[in-house]
């Protein structure tokens, strides 16, 4: 990436004692030679006037084992039974045929209309859907997806197995998806969301996107994704844009195309982990990535993102912050033999990165960067961190640097 006009040394705090800075909360209990990039040239969105909040305490009901799939009340469902699914609401019928898109679908058309409290569908029963149509929630809808959602053929838009767009209170428990979807969950413009299990073992596409582009003036808020495993997509594993409020257990990766989590533009974010292998590969995407202003409240930067961990072994980068991100802090790092910067930070404000510990090994150089048209790195902190077999290097020089607690082992430094 590139590195701007070079600019005079600032003063740096540069200490071997480690500092006593305020861990982050974190999620565990819910967890189990730069390649230049090739993502699109990021680029900066308006933020709405929001405050930075304090993390969402962690409930008892999200710590617990996850139920088992269709356990507990429902009102409606949708069954396999041989070739044939059936749609049923009560004693009565409302689908029969060998669609299960449509059988999906429904079932949840048959729950009470302009309901005010959620209800919820229990799908029984593997199939197929086109990747050129989409099951469309509702709001106060919950669905539990016990069985494989296989996509096949192709499609473009917004289409997705898991579609809502502009409504409140839904909730998928549990979600297995394969195959080749467009998106396997799409949701534009939605607030109080929980998904909870999903697992998606894709061959193209994009694992999770939730945004707010259908009215960017209003953001999706108080998004909860509890366990996401992705594997095969040909994109982004889980991507946000224009959240106020999210809350993620677990982010895993395995061979996905670009980045495993990417959040846009998001603030008020709490994350456990995030473990990605063999992710964003060739790119110059990371296992972690921030940017387009992510965390970024008003025209400030107060600590409002926050991460447990970020594992990231091969692929592309481990953690990238740019085009005027930040806020963030993250515990912990574990970076191995990443193929571009291990950690990349172009253009960011007040990042902390191992506050409480990390290591990187071998891989690419971690590296403080700049672009010419936005302003350099300032208030970034490094620290706690055991480097082996790699470099680092901060070119540009930015403002209020610091360097803490750092073992070096060979490992080539060139800092301001």
């Amino acid at each position: 990436m590139g590195s701007g006009v070079a600019r005079s040394p600032r003063k740096r705090t540069l200490t071997a004692v480690a500092a006593g800075l305020l861990s982050v909360a974190t999620l565990g209990a819910l967890a189990t030679t730069p390649v230049e990039a090739t993502e699109p040239q990021a680029r900066p969105e308006r933020s709405e006037q929001t405050v930075a909040r304090a993390p969402a305490p962690v409930r008892a009901a999200d710590t617990k084992a996850a139920a088992a799939c269709g356990e507990g009340s429902y009102q409606a469902e949708a069954v396999l039974n041989g070739s044939t699914w059936t749609a049923r609401r009560g004693g009565s019928t409302v689908y029969t045929g060998g669609n299960m898109r449509d059988a999906m679908q429904a079932a949840v058309n048959s729950l009470t209309p302009n309901r005010t409290s959620k209800e919820r569908v229990v799908v029984r029963g593997s199939g197929s859907i086109s990747a050129g149509t989409r099951v469309s929630l509702p709001s106060n809808t919950a669905i539990d997806v016990c069985g494989t959602v296989n996509v096949t053929g192709s499609g473009s838009g917004d289409q997705a197995p898991i579609y809502s767009r502009g409504t409140s209170n839904v909730e998928v428990g549990h979600l297995t998806v394969t195959g080749v979807p467009r998106y396997g969950i799409f949701m534009r413009n939605v607030t109080n969301v929980v998904l909870g299990q999903i697992d998606m073992r894709l061959s193209a596409g994009l694992g999770i996107r939730i945004d707010n582009h259908g009215d960017r003036s209003v953001r999706s808020r108080n998004i909860r994704i509890d366990n996401a495993y992705i594997s095969g997509a040909g994109d982004q594993g889980v991507e946000t844009y224009g959240v106020d409020g999210l809350t993620i257990g677990t982010v895993t990766t395995r061979n996905v195309a670009y980045s495993g989590l990417l959040l846009n533009d998001t603030i008020n974010a709490t994350v456990g982990r995030v473990d990605a292998e063999n992710t964003g590969t060739g790119t110059g995407y990371a296992a972690f990535r921030m940017a387009n202003r992510n965390g970024r409240i008003g025209s400030s930067y107060p600590t409002n993102i926050r991460v447990g961990e970020v594992i990231a072994r091969g692929g592309g980068r481990g953690v990238f912050c740019v085009s005027e991100s930040g806020g963030a802090v993250i515990d912990r790092v574990t970076l191995t033999n990443t193929g571009n910067n291990a950690i990349l930070i172009e253009n960011c404000y007040n990042v902390t990165i191992a506050g409480q510990s990390g290591t990187v090994s071998g891989g690419g150089e971690v590296r403080l960067a700049a672009r010419g048209e936005f302003p350099g790195n300032r208030d970034i902190t490094l620290q706690n961190l055991t480097l082996s077999n790699t470099s680092l290097r901060e070119s540009p020089c930015g403002t209020n640097i610091t360097y803490r607690n750092l073992t070096l082992d060979n490992t080539n430094r060139s800092t301001c």
